[in-house]
């Protein structure tokens, strides 16, 4: 574990406007896992990429194995034995497993005088690298674009294994995986560990970085902080360093006067995702909707939202039934959507802060069809003010800004249109925790000051717990579920989201439908209230874990 394998020293990097990195260092030592953290925008990416060769540094010193090297492309980075796992994974999904895993370097062999490659060999020899990672199950045939996440990131770790690397760079790994997939991933990092493969581990969640990591560095603003070995630290000193301050509450949840009911779904039909849902949210309420991976809780949102029109039910808001069969029939009502993917489905990520705020009212902004800059300037200086978007100016594009600001620019997006109803799909996911503060705090403050109503949805209980009013369990397509802030605990919302039966708390406001029951007597068995016309899941299929839908 004394055996450095990789060094940086006196690391610089500047972009145009940007010093993206500034006397930073780094080490990782043979057969160790080093995770690297810091917020969004504290160089990370820079760092890695300088490492696999896309940057090349301005100043500084790279040294492998003791010895001097410089990368002008990631070929010969992967020449050197380093690969990078990064997280919008780089596959061809209309080719096989076996040849995006030997992509660039297939075996061949002579045949009528002419090189060709030797599919058997390269078949084999895919099989072999996934069962040398303990994977047997994955047909080396099949079109990449045909697997699920997981696996097509055990063919990201294979194609980096074909290429005999020493390093592999594995950046946010986890964000998108299933708990079952999340821990076939943990024994693959254990099992390379264990064969002298070192692993550079980026992640914002502090969680994994204690359970896989032996040693962990952080970067703020560009600028080496620290790196300590995990056993001798503790989450409290590296939140700490990570953000330059303590963040004594995470959760900044304000008491809010709740309202009237503005958003009232009875029972909502979209299958198979979408089945029979009931509920609602009032003004100054923020409603949590937890569940596992395929249970509905998107598909519900993008139901209301029009996205998905529903088949068949009623949506009521304010009290009055709407009828909702596309996105801008959702905004002339008053409803605002932070979806899951803000990089693909909240921003035009090419675009400016300023076009990306006014797009959800341009008409506001446009004087006989032409789009007046200097109002949009306007709404998006005073989005960046209110919501302390960290940027040079309203024209800086999108995909500049760090995570955390980009999710403050889609929530600006729909806080200019003024909604009623603000749906908001993972609002911190793949963010920092000083982020992630921020976002809560905002949230919290829209709901107490300004009266919004918000529908939270989030696959972490602690947000889940910590940021609702009430909460709701989605399970299978279907409401299992309701509990008051008071009432909830991680224990029962996990059991509702996995158990075959679920109860719930009484159902504020609803006077169109029976109270679920609101605990489980002891003694006796864990049965579903039948909230008139709100069927229950009865099916006892378990496990999955609190992922995106």
């Amino acid at each position: 574990m004394n055996d450095v394998l990789l060094e940086l020293s006196g690391i610089d990097k500047v972009f145009p406007g940007v010093r993206a990195l500034k006397d930073a260092q780094f080490d990782v030592r043979r057969g160790e896992v080093h995770a690297l953290i810091g917020e969004n925008g504290a160089g990370k990416s820079t760092l890695i990429k300088i490492v696999s060769g896309v940057y090349q540094p301005d100043s500084g010193e790279i040294r492998l194995a003791g010895a001097p090297v410089e990368f002008s492309n990631p070929r010969e980075a992967h020449s050197a034995g380093i690969a990078t796992i990064y997280q919008e994974l780089g596959l061809y999904p209309e080719l096989s497993v076996a040849e995006n895993i030997f992509m660039g370097h297939a075996p061949t062999r002579k045949r009528l005088g002419f090189e060709t490659i030797d599919w058997e060999q390269m078949e084999a020899g895919a099989e072999a690298l996934l069962a040398d990672l303990n994977i047997h199950n994955l047909d080396v045939g099949a079109k990449v674009g045909a697997l699920n996440v997981g696996n097509r990131q055990r063919v990201e770790i294979a194609k980096a294994l074909s290429l005999n690397a020493q390093i592999l760079i594995m950046d946010e790994p986890t964000a998108a995986l299933t708990e079952s997939d999340v821990e076939q991933l943990f024994s693959i990092v254990r099992l390379l560990r264990e064969r002298g493969v070192s692993i550079i581990y980026i992640s914002h969640r502090l969680n994994e970085v204690f359970e896989l990591a032996d040693r962990v560095t952080v970067l703020r603003d560009g600028e080496y902080i620290g790196t300590h070995n995990v056993a001798d630290t503790s989450e409290a000193e590296l939140i700490s360093m990570m953000v330059g301050r303590r963040i004594e509450n995470l959760f900044p949840k304000q008491a809010a006067q709740i309202g009237e009911v503005v958003l009232d779904v009875r029972n909502l039909n979209r299958p198979p995702l979408t089945r029979d849902v009931s509920f609602t949210v009032r003004a100054g309420e923020i409603v949590g909707l937890a569940g596992l991976v395929g249970s509905g809780r998107s598909e519900t949102a993008q139901v209301i939202f029009g996205v998905l029109p529903a088949e068949a039910g009623e949506i009521r808001l304010n009290g009055e039934a709407v009828k909702i069969t596309r996105p801008s029939e959702a905004v002339d009502y008053g409803i605002g959507y932070v979806p899951e993917d803000r990089g693909h489905q909240g921003l035009i990520r090419e675009m400016t802060i300023r076009e990306n705020t006014s797009m959800a009212v341009l008409e506001s902004v446009s004087n006989y069809s032409f789009v007046n800059r200097a109002k949009e300037r306007t709404l998006a200086n005073r989005a960046i003010q209110q919501l302390s978007i960290r940027a040079t100016g309203p024209d800086q594009t999108a995909n500049k800004l760090s995570g955390g600001n980009q999710q403050k620019v889609v929530v600006s997006k729909w806080l200019a249109s003024n909604p009623k109803l603000l749906i908001m799909d993972e609002p911190t996911r793949g963010i920092d925790v000083g982020a992630k503060a921020e976002i809560h705090r905002l949230m919290s403050r829209l709901a107490a000051e300004d009266g919004l109503a918000i529908l939270m949805i989030s696959s972490e209980l602690p947000e889940i717990l910590a940021m609702s009013d009430r909460i709701l369990v989605m399970r299978e397509g279907r409401l299992v579920g309701e509990f008051s802030r008071e009432e909830a605990t991680q224990e029962i919302i996990a059991h509702a989201m996995m158990s075959a039966s679920a109860v719930g708390g009484a159902r504020e406001g609803d006077g169109d439908y029976p109270a679920p029951a609101r605990s489980i007597r002891k003694g006796s068995s864990p049965t579903l209230a039948n909230a008139g016309n709100r069927k229950k899941s009865t099916s006892n299929a378990l496990g999955g874990d609190l992922e995106g839908d």
